[in-house]
């Protein structure tokens, strides 16, 4: 799972970064509103936290901004401010939770967990399914009608935002980002290697038919008809 943190506060963005990535959870990092809201507009992440007091653009008109353009990723707000009145500001802005600072660290990984379950559709072990594959988050571990699928870090990552996106069209480009890394010096061939590699792993219970080429652009999970 990804997640991108907006905060300005720098000694609070890593420290935040750090009690995640102990998690294992991927992170990626902005500093202000505007970068924020441009890397949250790949849609390569699952959630993300977004402090509300920056300078230029804050956390409010991010928020706005994601909403207007369609990205329902769950976000959780960070600010200093206490007051009912900005709670439901935030809130009535689409956020999905909302955290006063100073505040504990497991109890931010708590509420990222809620939310991460949430998008996961409440699964045990945040388990995700489509037909008869299905991956557990928390494990990272991939199934093709109850059979492992014995798959390395990389193509678990890719099998995971491919089944998060079922039946939606990912460039190569979102994928890239999404499995290796908007920094990665890898390039964009590698994901074609890691779709064949999927795919014939998929392959011995037909569901290899299922991750569908399109042209030009990347790649679908589509069942077919």
């Amino acid at each position: 799972m990804r997640i991108l943190i907006v905060e300005d506060d720098r000694p609070l963005r890593d420290a935040i970064a750090m009690v995640l990535r102990e998690e294992a959870y991927q992170i990626d990092e902005a500093d202000n509103g505007l970068e924020g809201l441009y890397l949250a507009e790949q849609r390569i992440h699952d959630l993300i936290v977004l402090d509300i007091m920056m300078p230029g653009m804050d956390g409010l008109s991010v928020l706005q901004s994601l909403r207007a353009k369609g990205i329902t990723l769950p976000i959780l707000l960070l600010t200093a401010r206490d007051s009912v009145e900005d709670r439901v500001l935030g809130l009535d802005a689409g956020a999905d939770d909302y955290m006063i600072k100073p505040f504990a660290m497991p109890e931010l990984l708590a509420r990222i967990r809620v939310l991460m379950r949430r998008q996961s559709r409440g699964a045990p072990d945040g388990e995700l399914k489509y037909g008869g594959i299905s991956v557990k988050c928390q494990a990272m571990e991939g199934y093709a009608d109850g059979e492992p699928l014995k798959l390395t870090a990389k193509e678990f990552e890719l099998m995971e935002f491919l089944l998060l996106n079922r039946e939606q069209i990912l460039t190569k480009e979102q994928l890239l980002d999404r499995v290796w890394g908007i920094d990665s010096d890898a390039g964009i061939g590698v994901v074609d290697v890691y779709v064949h590699y999927l795919r014939k792993k998929l392959a011995p219970s037909g569901y290899d038919r299922c991750i569908h080429t399109i042209r030009g652009v990347g790649y679908m999970l589509k069942e077919r008809a």
